[in-house]
């Protein structure tokens, strides 16, 4: 099964469709599947629903299918970095679904294990758990919260194989495995890809199983989210 896609745009052409939940890695621009969000823009799907940490910034990111209005909700646990997220949400045009952190991580964990929902302190007593049901063990109060899966997921590691399997590059790991496990179909951007078997097993931080199609991209943006510059003292 040959993995290996020659752009975004091909990766994306027959997967794609109007009304899809998509889980797409990163944590803010960190780790961002740029290239497969701005062909993602470029199919022009609509009403789409997506699963990610963060919401992008204006013009960049999940910031394009912001400003093109192809999302039709966002589960994330951090958007304050997007105006047009802010002007779209406050106006009603855009359905958010918030999510602590450590929970939508274990909801993604959860959806690509099979696992179809599970009880956690987090939230409980807020209005995160309005409309959920809870339950007690030990004591202690718990929400029970159901897994996430997605049509299709959008992530970006740093080293492949042919195979798919894949490596991540120090932080910009962050969402991205678990957004690999928790697609349907997974398609992953990477800055090099490699013969299959050359890769250390021990390395290897997402296996090739959760990985349907890649896709080079060898010289990627990564861009600041937030640059800041303090003057040296004495200088």
């Amino acid at each position: 099964m040959n993995k290996v896609y020659p752009s975004a745009a091909k990766a994306l052409e027959d997967v794609v469709k109007d009304g899809q939940v998509f889980a797409v890695g990163g944590f803010g621009l960190c780790g961002i599947p740029e290239a497969l969000i701005a062909a993602l823009r470029d199919t022009g799907v609509k009403n789409i629903t997506c699963i990610s940490n963060n919401a992008g910034v204006d013009g960049f990111g999940l910031g394009l299918l912001l400003e093109t209005r192809q999302i039709k909700k966002m589960i994330s646990s951090y958007v304050g970095e997007n105006k047009e997220f802010e002007r779209q949400y406050l106006a009603g045009e855009l359905e958010l679904e918030f999510t602590p952190q450590g929970t939508l991580a274990e909801k993604l964990r959860a959806g690509g294990s099979g696992i179809p929902a599970f009880f956690t302190r987090t939230g409980f007593g807020t209005i995160v758990a309005d409309g959920k049901e809870t339950r007690e063990f030990e004591g202690e109060s718990y929400v029970m919260e159901r897994s996430l899966t997605a049509d299709v997921a959008l992530v970006k590691a740093w080293k492949a194989d042919k195979a798919g399997n894949l490596i991540f590059r120090r932080t910009a790991r962050n969402f991205n495995p678990l957004c690999a496990m928790a697609g349907r179909v997974t398609v992953a951007e990477v800055e090099e890809i490699v013969e299959t078997g050359s890769l250390d097993p021990d390395a290897i931080h997402t296996p090739g199983i959760f990985v349907q199609r890649l896709v080079l991209n060898a010289n990627p943006e990564k861009r600041i989210e937030q640059r800041i510059v303090r003057a040296r003292e004495g200088v």
